[in-house]
């Protein structure tokens, strides 16, 4: 075992509760961060599908030929406002009619496919286009009338629920970012405090280290790897806490929402997502831990 690791956790076990204090403030610290990130992943979902799941249907007029259609539909997909454009035709309009009144079927058995007509229907990427690709839409010779579907609403019900989530998650993330601040800073000033106490308590070691010659960085370098150990600890444990809820409370999460995508539906891509998380707290972890040390280290020598 290399020799800075040893006397790193030989110092651990000589003051286990210090160690303890500093694990568990870097690890409430990182459980936030951590929960907060998936909340501000799962908002940010949650506006972009309402803002892509208005669909426009444009009904086409009888006459239409399939040639005329399918330029249409070559258009609507190279056009960068829309997605999903599919084209229904009168018995597919027929099908849809019968499953949305399935629980009366007089209705379905008194129309004919040939009174629904057929219809392009598309989502947008973005609400704000909506108003202009519908006008597009009218313009177009073989659309007879333009639909704007929204089962929470009308257009403008939508874009007041959109501009509302928006606003919640600008308070979420500046709120949450003050919040996690306050938290590094804490943890920050007790890694400070715990090191500042771990220096103070081996001046005289230091100093024998000091008139035999030993290096700066071979005396700061148990202090540091101390530092980075509590750093990871704490980093780990509250990933990996907020990691075992998640995965637990994620059927019950997908289930409730339905077909908005708050959280990623299958295991590879939760860990995924959280692998990219951890690896953003490590960076932080280990910055916080070799900024805190070796502030710490050299307050402790200015003092001498």
């Amino acid at each position: 075992m290399n020799i800075h690791l040893k006397t790193a956790l030989d110092y651990i076990m000589r003051a286990p509760f210090q160690a303890l204090s500093a694990i568990f403030v870097l690890t409430i610290t990182f459980f936030v961060a951590t929960v907060l990130s998936i909340l501000v992943y799962s908002s940010g979902k949650i506006i972009r599908h309402f803002e892509t799941r208005p669909q426009v249907i444009a009904f086409l007029k009888d006459e239409s030929t399939p040639e005329s259609i399918s330029a249409l539909q070559e258009r609507l997909s190279k056009d960068s406002r829309v997605k999903d454009v599919k084209y229904v035709n009168k018995e597919e309009a027929l099908a849809i009619y019968k499953e949305a009144t399935s629980d009366n079927p007089l209705l379905s058995e008194l129309v004919s496919p040939s009174i629904f007509p057929a219809s392009i229907e598309f989502s947008l990427l973005d609400l704000s286009f909506a108003e202009k690709v519908i006008e597009d839409m009218r313009g177009e010779a073989i659309v007879d009338q333009v639909g704007f579907t929204a089962n929470i609403g009308s257009q403008t019900a939508l874009g007041d629920v959109v501009s509302r989530l928006r606003t919640i998650t600008l308070y979420l993330r500046v709120g949450g970012g003050v919040l996690v601040g306050v938290l590094l800073a804490t943890s920050f000033l007790v890694l400070i405090v715990i090191i500042g106490m771990r220096m103070t308590t081996r001046r005289g070691e230091v100093e024998i280290l000091d008139l035999i010659g030993a290096t700066p960085g071979f005396i700061r370098s148990p202090i540091i790897i101390e530092a980075f150990i509590y750093a990871l600890v704490g980093v780990i444990v509250g990933w990996l806490s907020t990691l075992i809820l998640t995965l637990y409370a994620t059927p019950s999460i997908v289930n409730y929402f339905g077909e908005i995508p708050v959280l990623p539906r299958d295991t590879l891509n939760i860990l995924a997502l959280f692998g990219i998380i951890l690896a953003v707290e490590i960076v932080i972890g280990i910055t916080l831990a070799l900024t805190g040390s070796l502030l710490a280290v050299s307050r402790v020598r200015r003092g001498r």
